[in-house]
């Protein structure tokens, strides 16, 4: 059978070894590399992704000695001991058809919780701690911790290394000015501050042979000050090369770097040129990454010359068989990733092992599993939000039988409000996904169903995943029309004036915020240069560094004040990956943040509020009410009078701080084990 995506099926021949096609399934850190004996998980894992044919994989990253740890306790890579270890992942891999390289990761200055060391004695941003600058024993004894960790990588089975040379980690510290001060041959002209990478390249390709994959992940975009110009980017690849590396992968931005680069705003492949750039420059196999998370957008990227090879991460959390589906032209039955890092950055960042929103299996491979029932019982679920199409799909895949009921004439709850706030388009996808699985597991569907709990008697068990309805405000004036809930306002946002007051900082308030002030850029062009003017990014490199201008925000359609009763900053409590990025966008947008409010009454006049103890009228047209949810359980009654036995789910089971990662989860975990 023909592939629809015969760029991305290519095998790549690399002299030594041959790919099986051009996906990487980029470094991510998972936390199952800090878990401690976790290698069984890590070898399921990956294996699952080997399975679903994924042409290379490159493992999170693991330190060459103590000081480069991400945190303290973190893994490391530098003894046969440890080598063994990791033998059950290689083979795992191997056993599908699968190759897989360690990444090498010095953290630098970012190291946390540990003394950090780095070219000079510079605080990173985001670390409170100030590194101690390198010696020249340091530097020494560092280039063979390179050469260790690759040689026992090469012992434990792996197939190469990826050398971390961006994300303003160490070797990307040595390479721009911004954080190498050095006066000596480690630093000064950039022929001296590239030394340290190059002689870390060497170092491996002599310890491992020719045979060997060696990875370069080359910052091409570092996004902050004093970054690498273009034509030294250019000048590092060449040299890369000459030194051995067999890919280069492309890094975009620094950690510290004030532009998001990795969540749902940012439009698909919007790197993509930058590694076009950079094509024919250099004869070793190019890789582009960053937010490419459907089989579409990789063969364009591939089939426009953009890149040799595609690197995707998080959508192999979303869904490890995505390169058979692709193969086999099912891409609507590929679970896509939303690029919402709530349960994968986010985790990560909080202390917790990594998962995904939409695929709470990931990285639980060996501890949540879908068995079939010897008990087929025939199911009622109530509600198609995200709680019931994680229920009603994994109930059906487990063998029961199951008729959903949702009163909308569609499925998805709030999902649809959220995919309609630009930036989260993405998220349709996800009920894109929903459609294939209810049709492939044959549920039964009834749309447009207001039920009572008479229609469920028949049923042998009821999931209730009814969900949620705004909630309402005591308030003197909540009834007049210049009130809005954050329902109809996103279903009409037309209807909103000039000057908009939103009660309610949370999630719902920014997405509200975002809505309103968005500027009405449509289409991806228009959306990718509308992303890189607000946000100062330029791929072309025009007379400056790092690829940064002066952002150009385009003028709000509206003024708008986003308010919440707690003092402290609106926002505080947004998800610790994107929420910074949320914050800073309105704030460019002039909207209005004020903590600390108290709402007096609403009249033909406006919003009245104190704070500070002073009273204030906020003359606007409407105010906008995001102030939580309410849970909707009206047929619980019904059920214990007709004696049905019943699950809540959701939001229906729990309102306060409901998120989609929480309902999927605890429908997928319920319908898993009944």
């Amino acid at each position: 059978m023909t592939t629809p995506y015969p760029h991305l099926f290519t095998p790549l021949d690399l002299g030594f070894t041959t790919l099986r096609n051009r996906i990487l399934m980029g470094s991510m850190h998972t936390g199952l590399e800090d878990a401690g004996n976790a290698h069984n998980r890590m070898a399921a894992f990956y294996a699952a992704r080997a399975k679903g044919g994924v042409g290379l994989i490159v493992t999170g990253g693991f330190a060459p000695n103590q000081e480069s740890v991400v945190m303290r306790g973190a893994a490391l890579m530098n003894n046969e001991a440890e080598a063994t270890k990791h033998k059950v992942i290689t083979q795992a891999v191997h056993a599908h058809g699968g190759k897989i390289c360690l990444q090498i990761l010095h953290t630098g200055r970012y190291a946390y919780g540990v003394q950090p060391v780095a070219p000079s004695a510079l605080r990173a941003p985001i670390n409170p701690a100030i590194p101690r600058e390198m010696t020249e024993d340091d530097i020494a004894r560092t280039i063979e911790d390179f050469a260790v960790c690759a040689a026992m990588s090469q012992l434990a089975g792996y197939d190469g290394v990826e050398i971390m040379g961006s994300e303003g980690y160490l070797i990307n510290q040595f390479i721009a000015r911004r954080t190498n001060q050095r006066t000596d041959r480690w630093g000064g002209a950039f022929e001296n501050r590239i030394q340290f990478g190059l002689s870390v390249i060497r170092a491996v390709r002599e310890r491992v042979g020719k045979n060997f994959i060696l990875i370069f992940r080359l910052s091409m975009l570092d996004l902050v000050e004093e970054g690498s110009s273009w034509d030294e980017v250019v000048q590092l690849a060449k040299a890369v090369e000459k030194a051995g590396v067999s890919l280069i992968n492309t890094g975009i931005g620094w950690h510290e770097a004030r532009v998001p680069t990795i969540y749902s705003a940012v439009p698909q492949g919007a790197f993509s040129e930058v590694t076009k750039r950079l094509m024919g420059q250099v004869q070793i196999p190019l890789i582009t990454s960053n937010r490419i998370n459907d089989p579409e957008t990789a063969e364009g990227i591939l089939a426009g010359g953009h890149a040799d090879m595609v690197s995707m991460a998080r959508p192999f959390l979303a869904d490890a068989d995505f390169i058979i589906k692709a193969a086999a032209g099912r891409a609507d039955a590929i679970n896509t990733c939303i690029g919402c890092n709530q349960a994968c950055l986010d985790h990560i960042f909080n202390g917790q092992l990594a998962s995904c929103l939409v695929n709470p299996f990931a990285c639980h491979e060996l501890d949540m599993k879908i068995i079939p029932t010897d008990v087929p019982k025939n199911m009622a679920v109530v509600g198609a939000g995200m709680a019931g199409l994680a229920a009603a799909t994994t109930l059906a895949q487990r063998g029961h039988k199951v008729t959903l009921f949702e009163a909308q004439h569609r499925i998805g709850g709030q999902f649809n409000y959220a995919k309609a706030i630009p930036g989260k388009e993405d998220f349709s996808a996800t009920l894109r996904y929903f459609t294939t699985r209810l049709r492939e597991l044959n549920i039964n569907l009834q749309l447009g169903r207001h039920i009572t709990a008479d229609d469920l008697s028949s049923f042998d068990h009821v999931a209730l995943a009814t969900g949620v309805v705004p909630r309402t405000l005591t308030l003197p004036g909540i009834t007049h029309t210049k009130v809005l809930s954050y329902s109809v306002l996103i279903e009409h946002p037309e209807r909103a004036g000039k000057q908009v007051a939103i009660i309610g900082a949370g999630g719902i308030g920014f997405d509200v915020a975002e809505l309103l002030t968005h500027g009405g850029a449509k289409g991806r062009e228009a959306e990718l240069d509308n992303y890189r003017k607000q946000w100062g990014i330029d791929v072309n490199y025009t007379n400056n560094r790092g690829g940064l201008v002066e952002s150009l925000m385009p003028d709000s359609p509206r003024e708008v004040w986003l308010l919440q009763r707690k003092s402290g900053k609106p926002g505080d409590g947004l998800a610790k990956t994107t929420g910074w990025a949320r914050r800073l966008l309105l704030q460019k947008r002039g909207v209005h943040m004020l903590g600390g409010v108290e709402y007096l009454k609403i009249d033909d006049a406006g919003l009245h509020i104190r704070i500070n103890h002073e009273e204030r009228l906020l003359a606007v047209d409407n105010i906008i009410i995001c102030a939580g949810q309410d849970s909707q359980t009206e047929l619980v009654a019904g059920l214990i009078k007709l004696n049905r036995a019943y699950t809540l789910l959701g939001g229906a089971d729990l309102a306060t701080e409901l998120d989609a990662r929480k309902a999927i989860w605890q429908a997928t975990e319920f319908a898993a084990k009944f």
